[in-house]
């Protein structure tokens, strides 16, 4: 029993840490935005493309690869006719409508990570310069030196004290 407790324990753990939470919900939004870039291909660019291929429907463009017996290709008029009779096909419409959905939504993530790097890099740039005006600034060079004589404040170029007139050292 104390196994089973000690798993359990450790999936607690596990499942109510903050990063799983994130994942789920990241996963969650990810299904439903493929949903919104297969419509998007499927509803509004495959059309288009529909239009330069004469007007038919892409995601229906396949190749006859074999033909059962007592079939004839003029009975082939689908992709779904073809899917009834049982000829075995290759699907390049559908193949290049899924290889456009994945480069949508790699160019999508891509933008996005680009625009949070580009958050984070302007706050990590907002905070160094908030450090650096924090920051006590830098004392100034000295202007004024001791006599060593009488101990009275002069110029930093002096060469001879004003008050007492001694000569002093480079």
């Amino acid at each position: 029993m104390k196994k089973e407790s000690k798993f359990f324990g450790e999936f607690k753990k596990f499942i109510t840490k903050g990063n799983v939470a994130d994942m789920a919900v990241g996963i969650i939004i990810g299904g439903a935005f493929q949903k919104i870039v297969t419509s998007f291909v499927n509803d509004l660019v495959m059309p288009i493309v529909g239009l330069f291929t004469g007007g038919v429907n892409f995601n229906d463009q396949f190749a006859i690869l074999r033909l059962p017996e007592g079939v004839d290709a003029s009975q082939v008029t689908s992709l779904d006719v073809a899917k009834e009779l049982g000829v075995t096909t290759l699907n390049y419409g559908a193949f290049i409508t899924i290889v456009l959905d994945f480069l949508i939504i790699a160019l999508t993530v891509f933008l996005l990570v680009k625009g949070i790097n580009k958050v984070k890099e302007n706050a990590e740039k907002l905070k160094k310069e908030e450090e650096a005006a924090a920051a006590p600034a830098a004392p100034a060079a000295p202007t004024t030196k001791k006599c060593p004589y009488c101990c009275t404040e002069i110029a930093i170029e002096a060469t001879r004290c004003p008050h007492c007139t001694s000569e002093l050292s480079k």
